[in-house]
């Protein structure tokens, strides 16, 4: 079986199912709130493209790449991703798909389920990398077909331009580029954004900063809005900071099962997205995913309405902060030199000098 459950993650699995993948399982062991769902692990990618012979085409294509050729850089990922969606998935991952498919839509109890379809790459979230944001997500999907189709599109994302590069940047082989797939029930939300376990803007672990905005997170996240901001105290819970900001749009399901961006009416525009209340709620349930990891966190999070109001805060990812993580990290190694250089000078302070005597 290449389908790994959420709710019964398995630790042995978790090289083939990236670092998004993992989070959600881990999360979901712990009882945080997170919607329901499945992985299809990057083992079904590898042999899937072996199957088919595209992983042989893909190495051909990308191995001697250089990089810095913008033109050739762009041929050669369309050209790869191409040949990616064009390949029809074996008849044993559409029958292994569309069965969990079926199960997840069974145990929700809505016939074609509406599911994010999310990439989870295998070097995803690692302490030294984020690839937020360079990967795909497909939100609103319905259909055991609308999930094959999308996941394909995920595993595509592998080849963007971005990804490649950024895969020689840091300096991960393309042989092990490989793409795991999550499939999670959708939640509608009223309002959603990010939260980080410490304030992004000092370093300070005292704090939760949360960014939020009316709708889909999509647009936090994208940029094309500004979200409010708040900052809570960790320690008494107090709300330290409250900017709010002018909202102008939202990503919100159309009529037709699509997710678009429109206008906000005047009167939600500089209304807060979040009472006292429920950024308390955000701030508590992103301190239980830092407890949990024992780390800084950056956490996606969502309020749906149809939930009830006191479980109405869903967690939909959880991934370690790296920007002051790597800072922290940097300033230790070269506290580490100095110290060293000090000991050394000490234990031999006739060393340096006797160089410089001649």
């Amino acid at each position: 079986m290449e389908i790994a459950w959420f709710d019964r993650h398995d630790a042995a699995l978790e090289p083939v199912l990236g670092g998004k993948n993992t989070s959600l399982g881990i999360m979901t062991m712990a009882g945080l709130p997170v919607p329901p769902g499945f992985a299809v692990t990057a083992g079904a990618y590898r042999r899937a493209l072996s199957d088919t012979g595209v992983d042989v085409d893909l190495a051909r294509m990308v191995g001697d790449l250089d990089v810095s050729d913008s033109a050739a850089l762009g041929r050669v990922a369309t050209q790869a991703r191409e040949t990616i969606t064009g390949t029809p998935l074996p008849q044993w991952l559409v029958e292994e798909i569309d069965a969990a498919y079926a199960t997840l839509s069974e145990r929700c109890g809505r016939a074609d389920l509406p599911v994010a379809v999310r990439s989870s790459a295998t070097c995803e979230d690692q302490p030294d990398a984020s690839f937020a944001g360079e990967h795909d997500t497909y939100l609103w999907v319905r259909s055991a077909d609308g999930v094959r189709e999308h996941l394909v599109r995920c595993w595509a994302s592998l080849y963007t331009d971005r990804a490649i590069c950024y895969r020689r940047q840091m300096h991960y082989g393309e042989d092990g580029a490989a793409m795991s797939v999550g499939i999670q029930q959708m939640v509608m939300p009223r309002t959603s954004g990010v939260a980080f376990t410490l304030n992004p803007l000092n370093g300070d672990r005292s704090q939760v900063a949360i960014d939020a905005s009316w709708g889909l997170g999509e647009a936090v996240v994208s940029g094309s809005v500004t979200p409010d901001n708040f900052l809570v105290d960790k320690v008494m819970g107090d709300i330290t900071s409250r900017v709010i900001s002018d909202k102008t749009v939202e990503h919100v399901l159309d009529g037709a099962d699509h997710v678009v961006e429109r206008e906000v009416e005047e009167e939600r525009r500089t209304a807060p997205s979040l009472s006292d209340e429920e950024v308390r709620a955000v701030a508590a349930l992103a301190r239980r995913a830092e407890k949990h990891y024992g780390r800084p966190q950056d956490v996606e999070w969502a309020i749906d309405p149809a939930l009830p109001a006191d479980a109405s805060v869903v967690l939909l990812q959880s991934r370690p902060e790296t920007v002051w993580s790597r800072r922290k990290s940097a300033v230790a190694e070269a506290s580490a030199d100095t110290f060293s250089s000090i000991v050394h000078n000490l234990l031999h302070p006739s060393g340096t000098p006797s160089v410089h005597l001649h």
